[in-house]
């Protein structure tokens, strides 16, 4: 259906992540529980990284800017998916439903090249640690930050374009807690093929090259810590690199098993369980997963709330 017949379509029927029709008190504290601590844990993040001294490094100026995606990343699902635990079958008009996948698309492509600056960033560190201020430069952190977030909302325009085009059935039940391109897809009465083959081979570029970015950093990375002779010296450089692996393990392994794949292969109890994953469990864990691993972090967080560490005897 044409962008221009949105507004004379009364809209979808979202179904919420469970089937059926029954409220889910229980689910909605546990989900509610989930959205605060991820709320809590970025925002402290981000204020932590723009206001202490210690954390004025490339590093943590992408970090700064990771935590603000995944609150926001986090709140275009959240509370919809806590509407519909206490409220099942919830109507969203097509406006809002294709803002909602406009803004969850734009900031998931901009959280996977945030990634891959990261990546270049600690790449740097281990391989180049003399020239490491002479290349991440105040200007080239920045120059990467703004291309994530324009090459994602570029992208993010021309898939929701591509998928709007579609014709839909008045009232269609979205067996999701939110309106995403797979089931969007799914639901669609006219031929798919266009659309699906545009938007899978222009979405590969998007995933597959800051993913490609990540694994040169880390082939990198590798490389220059085998050279490594002494233990300690490869512990160190693995150190750096070991909360950053992991966060990009849990985000890239759950993006590619949900969208690369075909629509006959749609499941939607599938589909809702991998979406909780990376679209509410990851964002929330990414700021400890940092800051349980970091000195630098631990330290700043507890200058930040007042609790000076104790001094160390001379």
């Amino acid at each position: 259906m044409a962008l221009v017949n949105l507004t004379s379509a009364p809209g979808f029927l979202l179904l919420g992540l469970m089937d059926g029709s029954d409220s889910h008190p229980l689910l909605f504290l546990f989900f509610l529980g989930i959205y605060l601590l991820n709320a809590l844990g970025n925002l402290s993040m981000v204020v932590v990284v723009r206001s202490d001294v210690a954390l004025r490094s490339p590093m943590y100026y992408f970090l700064g800017h990771l935590s603000l995606v995944d609150v926001c990343f986090t709140t275009v699902t959240v509370p919809r998916l806590l509407i519909g635990l206490l409220h099942p079958v919830q109507v969203v008009s097509f406006q809002g439903c294709f803002a909602q996948m406009y803004f969850f698309v734009a900031l998931g492509i901009t959280e996977s090249y945030l990634l891959a600056a990261m990546s270049y960033d600690r790449a740097v560190a281990v391989c180049r640690p003399l020239h490491y201020g002479a290349v991440m430069t105040s200007g080239r952190c920045a120059s990467l930050v703004g291309a994530s977030w324009g090459v994602a909302h570029f992208h993010s325009l021309l898939h929701t374009l591509l998928i709007s085009e579609l014709s839909y059935p008045a009232c269609a039940p979205v067996r999701h807690f939110f309106c995403d391109m797979t089931v969007m897809l799914s639901l669609a009465t006219s031929d798919t093929f266009a659309a699906e083959t545009a938007i899978f081979s222009e979405g590969l570029a998007v995933v597959l090259t800051p993913l490609l970015l990540v694994s040169l950093s880390y082939a990198r990375i590798l490389a220059a810590v085998l050279g490594v002779r002494s233990a300690g010296g490869r512990r160190r450089a693995f150190s750096t690199c070991g909360a950053h692996f992991v966060v990009v393990s849990l985000f890239f392994g759950s993006v590619l098993s949900v969208y690369f794949r075909p629509s006959s292969a749609y499941s939607a109890r599938y589909d809702r369980l991998a979406s909780v994953l990376y679209a509410v469990v990851t964002p929330t864990l990414n700021p400890f997963i940092y800051s349980l691993r970091n000195k630098e972090v631990k330290g700043a967080l507890k200058r930040g709330f007042g609790q000076r560490a104790t001094p160390q005897e001379l």
